[in-house]
């Protein structure tokens, strides 16, 4: 399978927001991204960003850019997206500290993982939690 086995993720959720520069400040801040780049257009926009948690990444753009990805998300929902975190409980009382809006607290799930749900500032839920899917070689 292409991209397997040289560290890199081969899936990026995508998401574009309204505010983008204040998504990436609560996606940092308050949910523990770190921002590997930020691109942005002469007007300020952002054109595209790279955020890491763990071994993952996602990319967060300006919505309203034109182009064909913005006007194929011009009518999406919001995104769902789940992210692997060591202490769920830790995570969860900085995401609160910076309040983020909390969809579901720290809970222990019948399939062994502990984990939280919060919506960002444009309603896309994250989910926090232990549960690591193996993915075969």
């Amino acid at each position: 399978m292409a991209g397997m086995g040289n560290g890199r993720p081969s899936i990026f959720p995508t998401l574009l927001y309204a505010d983008a520069k204040a998504a990436i400040r609560q996606l940092t801040e308050a949910l523990g991204f770190t921002e590997l780049s930020v691109y942005e257009g002469e007007d300020g926009a952002v054109l595209h960003a790279e955020l890491a948690q763990g071994n993952g990444a996602v990319m967060v753009g300006s919505k309203g850019r034109g182009g064909v990805f913005d006007s194929a998300m011009k009518n999406a929902g919001p995104a769902g997206v789940y992210i692997v975190v060591d202490d769920v409980d830790a995570h969860h009382r900085r995401a609160v500290d910076h309040g983020v809006e909390i969809v579901m607290p720290p809970t222990d799930q019948d399939y062994g993982s502990r984990d939280y749900m919060a919506r960002d500032l444009e309603g896309n839920i994250w989910s926090f939690g232990t549960y690591a899917p193996q993915i075969p070689a």
